[in-house]
């Protein structure tokens, strides 16, 4: 392939020579947060998105126009080949997954496609247009899954309990095996959940704060979980991607636990976000066991120790500020929802 210089990815671009990063995944909540970070400190965001009948870019929105979005897939090598080739990163952070673990049951072949042969396609392509990009990838706590010990540090070995999970300690030791053997600088961040008002409806805390928002506004009866006592380590995203950043700016690669140390059970979660809207949880909560996992992950637990020593990042935002965070952004997002149901009621009456 022909040689791209650095820098002529935009003509007359005033920042051509600011550092470039290419994220897969940008649509996602970790890629937007993180576009954000690096817009921050002047680097030019390129982000990478499959091609799709209906844009997905709501979380994005507000910064699109400072980015540049550029297809390619996972799944297709070529086109991860042509991508790093025409933007010649100086990062690559691969956020891109089949990231919801519920649906890697009925999609197990698709989600190692995915989380694990698509890292591989993506580290291969590195490897062949430019070995000196820094690369990251997005590691999973569920990596650890039926875990050997409490609280988990880089060093607990993996028990995966989910596809989901398995995928993730293939794409974890694939860019291993990569930064050993042809010297790359690659790195993963064994990241514990982290949530915000970005996260997906489907995920279990996004999924009780929004349904907190539709029984305080009358749109919904009651919520319907599965495991009540299932505990996470959970932090906030927009502090998980500064632990990314931080990763690739090391002098040498290296794999981090990112976690706030700190469990919290289902039940806590529900807890927090109904009194925040001052509604009674046991009111409105029913548990379905169609919703439990067919393996469960009981207690994950993560220790940073080591990205605080190493990387100087500590979390900002604690669990309960961040439920009240959730639940305030889905409050306000529903709202409109609340006036034109009232109005409805007031019509025919």
């Amino acid at each position: 392939m022909g040689e791209i210089p650095r820098g002529e990815l935009r003509e007359n671009s005033d920042i051509s020579m600011a550092k470039r990063a290419l994220i897969t995944g940008i649509t996602g909540q970790d890629g937007s947060y993180l576009a954000e970070l690096l817009l921050e400190k002047g680097y030019e965001v390129v982000g990478m998105m499959r091609r799709s009948s209906a844009p997905n870019l709501w979380r994005i929105q507000h910064i699109v126009d400072r980015i540049t979005l550029k297809p390619a897939d996972l799944l297709d090598q070529l086109s991860l080949l042509r991508l790093i080739d025409e933007v010649r990163p100086h990062e690559l952070y691969n956020l891109a997954a089949m990231s919801f673990v519920p649906a890697s049951w009925d999609q197990p072949m698709l989600t190692g496609e995915f989380n694990a042969q698509g890292v591989t396609r993506v580290l291969d392509a590195v490897r062949r247009v430019d070995p000196s990009i820094k690369f990251y990838q997005a590691s999973s706590s569920e990596m650890f899954g039926k875990v050997r010990e409490v609280p988990q540090t880089e060093l607990t070995p993996f028990y995966p309990r989910s596809p989901y999970g398995v995928s993730k300690v293939f794409a974890h030791y694939i860019t291993v095996n990569y930064r050993e053997s042809y010297n790359l600088f690659a790195v993963s961040g064994m990241l514990f959940n982290h949530e915000s008002p970005r996260r997906g409806l489907e995920f279990v805390t996004r999924k009780v704060t929004d349904g907190v928002a539709r029984i305080k506004y009358g749109l919904a009866d009651t919520l319907s979980v599965g495991n009540l006592d299932a505990h996470r380590d959970w932090g906030f995203a927009g502090d998980y991607v500064r632990a990314m950043w931080l990763m690739l700016q090391q002098d040498r690669p290296d794999d981090y636990v990112i976690a706030t140390g700190v469990s919290h059970s289902v039940r806590e979660l529900i807890e927090i976000a109904f009194g925040h809207a001052g509604l009674d949880w046991e009111k409105y909560v029913r548990v379905d066991s169609a919703l439990l996992r067919p393996a469960e992950v009981e207690h994950l637990l993560g220790d940073a120790s080591k990205a605080k020593a190493e990387l100087g990042w500590t979390p900002d935002v604690d669990f309960e500020r961040l439920v009240q965070m959730m639940v305030d952004a889905d409050l306000e997002r529903l709202a409109p929802m609340k006036r034109t149901a009232a109005t409805a009621r007031a019509g025919a009456q």
